[in-house]
């Protein structure tokens, strides 16, 4: 709450208060920030002169002050100490750290709806405490609600009256505030706990939209609004929507008990602050699987050539079909190509029976495989294979030897035998040279 330097005509001393700050002013009188001797501090309200003057209007303040005093608990200001008698008549309550939710809207923007909705939680319970004091506020609005830091809380019961009690319209003050007054107080009916519940519907629409739900006018317009027309709840979130406007219903008895209102703020609260949990929380990573070096696997592997005898395809070049003498498997062979040795291969006729691959063709590594050979190929290779090569034949090169084995590893055994007749060895003749020198010295 904003506080300004007290003015001239401001009092220093209010009963047993000092005056520190005036907090702010309205219909009723104005409201100072004050303390007593022991440092407390208070909200203090003195009303205005022209007020004081009506007898009615000091009764009826009366029988508020002694109603406001039955309250205890709940989202509400506690009320300290009153003076009825007073020139002025003043109360004072509990002072409220916190700004307002007016100004909290008016400042940051609308609030979430989780937020609002742990707010209404808060207050419909507070107002639960009001009601079985038999109090209405009558007066219920943003800010009228101080966002202290441990939750918020109701301020100034100034017009409110106990239950049943008439308005005071006759007086030629409207009651409460355009846009947030139940429509059976812009009637003059007797107002009930429902009025606050509408006031509380209002103030709530309010701050998921930063206005009233009747929207912006003169006074005259917006009591008609509240009185005739619905109320437009466009940009209030879906969570709330359909419960606010229950709360602004024109008749009392449509609208929520405080208690109903309660409960069901508070499952909005939760599943609000549970579904903004979970979209501000990230989702949990998943661990990447684990990856290996690339290598051939069992699928690519290129199979392990073996050495075979002159002429003879080893076992995986037998899986394809072609001219016998290929080189090692997966050499590409082309149809109709005529081998030369030690000559490049070149497209030219078909290949003569008996006619082998040599050379390079031989020592190259795996190819893809390329298109079978024609069938009178493939008939030529198999009578080769099995008659032997035609006498008119040219002679086939030699097949390509075989590399040699590679020299096993000396045997572990011998090696051990060698090296132990040479310690042995060493041995004996270190003996021998022991004892030659011993005999060279002869007895002393």
């Amino acid at each position: 709450m904003a506080m300004m330097r007290l003015r001239r005509e401001d009092p220093r001393v209010v009963g047993s208060f000092r005056i520190h700050r005036r907090l702010g002013a309205g219909g009723m009188g104005v409201v100072y920030l004050g303390s007593d001797r022991r440092g407390q501090r208070v909200a203090l309200k003195v009303i205005r002169p022209d007020l004081a003057e009506d007898q009615e209007f000091r009764s009826r303040f009366a029988r508020e002050v002694s109603a406001a005093r039955r309250i205890r608990g709940g989202c509400t200001a506690r009320l300290v100490a009153a003076d009825l008698d007073a020139d002025r008549p003043w109360f004072a309550t509990q002072y409220v750290p916190g700004p307002s939710l007016h100004d909290k809207v008016g400042d940051e923007g609308p609030l979430v709806a989780a937020r609002v909705a742990a707010i209404g939680a808060a207050l419909s319970e507070g107002l639960v405490a009001v009601h079985e004091a038999g109090v209405v506020h009558r007066d219920l609005k943003p800010s009228n609600i101080l966002l202290s830091p441990k939750g918020p809380r109701i301020i100034d019961f100034g017009i409110a009256w106990a239950t049943g009690a008439s308005t005071l319209t006759h007086v030629g003050t409207a009651v409460g505030s355009p846009g947030f007054l139940a429509p059976e107080q812009v009637r003059g009916q007797p107002v009930t706990p429902a009025s606050d519940v509408f006031s509380l519907g209002a103030t709530l629409a309010y701050a998921t939209t930063g206005d009233s739900p009747f929207g912006q006018g003169s006074s005259e317009v917006m009591l008609y609004r509240v009185v005739h027309e619905e109320p437009l709840l466009d940009g209030v979130p879906d969570a709330l929507a359909p419960l606010l406007r229950t709360c602004l219903a024109k008749t009392p008895d449509d609208r929520p008990s405080t208690l109903q209102l309660s409960l069901r703020l508070k499952e909005i609260a939760a599943r609000e602050a549970h579904g903004a949990g979970a979209q501000a929380a990230p989702p949990p990573r998943r661990a990447a699987p684990e990856r290996t070096a690339p290598g051939p696997t069992a699928a690519h592997r290129p199979p392990t050539p073996r050495a075979t005898g002159a002429g003879r395809p080893g076992p995986a070049a037998a899986q394809r079909p072609g001219p016998q003498g290929a080189g090692r498997p997966g050499t590409p062979q082309r149809p109709g190509a005529a081998q030369r040795p030690g000559a490049a291969q070149r497209p030219g006729p078909a290949q003569r029976p008996g006619q082998r691959a040599g050379g390079a063709a031989a020592a190259r590594g795996p190819a893809p495989e390329r298109s079978r050979p024609p069938a009178a190929e493939r008939g030529r290779a198999a009578e080769q294979r099995a008659h032997g090569p035609r006498e008119d034949a040219a002679p086939a090169p030699a097949a390509r030897k075989p590399a040699p084995p590679r020299r096993p590893a000396p045997d572990r055994a011998r090696l051990m035998r060698q090296r132990l007749i040479v310690f042995v060895t060493v041995t004996l003749l270190v003996a021998l040279g022991i004892a030659a020198a011993q005999g060279c010295q002869g007895p002393i």
